[in-house]
């Protein structure tokens, strides 16, 4: 189901929805067609939580120019498209799209770039109107429009590209992107990959840059010069006490402690390198066995440099890898407190956000500053667990009071999670809805049988008519019933007032009452035809196996049943 998504961008709301969505503009890095960040970073970034979020002047100048496109571009859009376009974002179950714009009825949507020579190459430029030229264009545009097609369920897309003149767009190329079946499919097979591999991921140990050993330089060509130069100093004792130095550098960090030695000693050596310098330039000046000089300078400079640079790598290296190793602890630390929570519950899952552990330690290098944070961050996310997981078991508890009415809280899975106050009143008026639903039932079976009733008093209410049939003539009812059945009750003063209520017979009246069907109405009791029969109820007719009489005969047979069983009771009555 889709939902506007309405929290303020760069919030912490907004940054919890995107970590909990898969977004369109990622959806380029998860094809792995994205020229601007690989999947396997993408995979580091959602399964960890930790994100880059340095940004240079340079990336820090481009996203301005392209929302000063954005606002100056809109104004052409609307024209095109013909309506107003508003920005904001979409999520459809897991997945989740930001748009430049869209109409109010959802059918087409816009979105604008910064034009440049692959988008010019992909858009013509025409005046005829704006081409359908959407499916021309890059593969990592085509995936973030598919996304946004699929999550908002719009018909189109107008594509705007466009550069910026100081303040004014001095080019522009629109064409329109339309639902492509193909890429959908692979959007939907390549998100479920990736949601597999996030839940797989193990961090991979950084590899060290390669580093080559500092090479000898060769000696160099030699222009004899007249008269003899010395060179004093302590180069050779520098040299051995340098390399003395490198080797007591940590080659892999992973405390505090050996992380501060590591970046002392890249400072060290940064001073080494300055100390050459200075010291080279120094004995130029005294101009005295430069050329072996100038090689020494040159192989200890290159050898501190060298191992600076790769130090200061292996440390952010390392640095990564232990911030990355605390952060998934963390993670699993949740995991599993919630997956203890979830023990207590029975029929309802418990859902708890993920704490932004990644965010937590954003900025923080020193390790103990690290797990003082990532301690904080857990410990406040158990905490929201253990609140959400005390109401969904009191909400259960709840529900349960009532187990009559059970079948009206199919959705526990929803109602698990409202507050204690509303799930009251939420309950409480569908119980009443429900009340009400039975009450009308009962009304309209009470009026079915009152309806009923009034109808079988309506036919005994009828006067009894004198019919002349093969038999004879029967002076008590006209329903059909031959004289010569009549003749055992003729003695009885109560026959003439107890049949007198029959119905009058129907001309031609059809046999469609089934004996059957007689013994249904009459149950308990059980007749049979020869019964009928010996109390002067004839068959009106048979249809195959079944004996049928008319639907008029059934108030005889109640009736002379009725003046038979009270004969049986009362025998002397009967005869007087």
């Amino acid at each position: 189901m889709r939902q506007v998504i309405n929290h303020e961008q760069g919030s912490a709301a907004w940054h919890q929805h995107r970590r909990e969505h898969f977004n369109a503009s990622d959806a380029p890095a998860m094809l792995g067609c994205s020229p601007y960040k690989t999947r396997q970073a993408l995979l580091h970034e959602v399964a960890t939580g930790i994100v880059d979020a340095e940004i240079d002047a340079g990336t820090a100048r481009r996203f301005a120019d392209g929302h000063r496109i954005e606002a100056l571009a809109r104004p052409l859009a609307e024209q095109i498209i013909g309506e107003e376009l508003a920005p904001l974002v979409l999520a459809d179950g897991k997945y989740s799209a930001s748009f430049d714009g869209l109409t109010f009825e959802g059918d087409t949507a816009w979105e604008c770039k910064t034009l440049n020579a692959a988008l010019r190459d992909a858009i013509p430029n025409r005046l005829d109107g704006i081409p359908e030229s959407g499916h021309q264009l890059p593969e990592h545009y085509r995936a973030q429009l598919e996304q946004q097609a699929m999550v908002s369920g719009c018909e189109r897309i107008l594509f705007t590209a466009a550069s910026l003149d100081g303040d004014e767009i001095s080019e522009g190329r629109h064409c329109w992107y339309t639902p492509d079946p193909a890429m959908r499919a692979r959007l939907v097979a390549g998100w479920e990959q990736f949601e597999k591999d996030v839940a797989a991921y193990v961090p991979t140990e950084p590899v060290a840059p390669v580093v080559a050993a500092p090479m000898e330089s060769l000696p160099a060509v030699v222009v004899q010069v007249q008269g003899a130069l010395t060179v004093g100093g302590n180069l050779d004792a520098f040299g051995q006490a340098l390399r003395s130095f490198i080797e007591r550098i940590p080659a892999r960090p992973a405390t505090d402690i050996e992380f501060a030695n590591c970046e002392a000693a890249c400072k060290a050596l940064k001073r080494a390198e300055d100390a050459l310098t200075q010291a080279e330039d120094g004995a130029l000046a005294q101009i005295s066995d430069v050329e072996l000089m100038r090689r020494t300078v040159a192989d200890l400079k290159e050898l501190a440099r060298s191992t600076r640079l790769a130090t200061e790598k292996l440390v952010k290296a390392e640095k990564d890898a232990r911030r990355t190793e605390k952060v998934m602890a963390a993670r699993q630390a949740f995991d599993k407190h919630v997956a203890a929570c979830q023990l207590d519950i029975k029929g309802v899952r418990l859902n708890v956000p993920m704490p932004d552990f990644g965010g937590a330690i954003k900025g923080l290098s020193s390790l103990a500053s690290i797990d003082d944070k990532l301690t904080a961050a857990l410990i406040a996310g158990k905490a929201e667990a253990n609140t959400i997981a005390s109401r969904i078991i009191n909400n259960l508890q709840m529900l349960d009071s009532v187990p009559q009415f059970a079948h009206l809280f199919a959705d526990r899975q929803e109602l698990a999670y409202k507050d204690a106050e509303t799930l009251e009143l939420l309950m409480q008026k569908r119980v009443d809805a429900e009340a009400a639903r039975l009450e009308a039932e009962r009304q309209r079976i009470q009026a079915e049988a009152e309806r009923k009733a009034k109808e079988a008093a309506e036919r005994q209410s009828v006067q009894p008519t004198a019919l002349h049939g093969p038999h004879g003539t029967v002076a008590y009812q006209a329903d059909g019933m031959p004289a010569e059945g009549r003749a055992k009750f003729d003695h009885d003063p109560r026959f003439a007032a107890v049949v007198a209520g029959a119905p009058a017979p129907q001309v031609d009246e059809p046999a469609t009452l089934k004996l059957g069907d007689v013994n249904a109405r009459l149950a308990p009791i059980h007749v049979t035809a020869d019964g009928l029969r010996s109390i002067g109820i004839e068959p009106a007719g048979r249809e195959k196996n079944a004996t049928l009489y008319r639907e008029s005969q059934f108030a005889e047979i109640c009736q002379v049943l009725v003046l038979h069983l009270q004969s049986v009771v009362q025998p002397s009555e009967a005869t007087a």
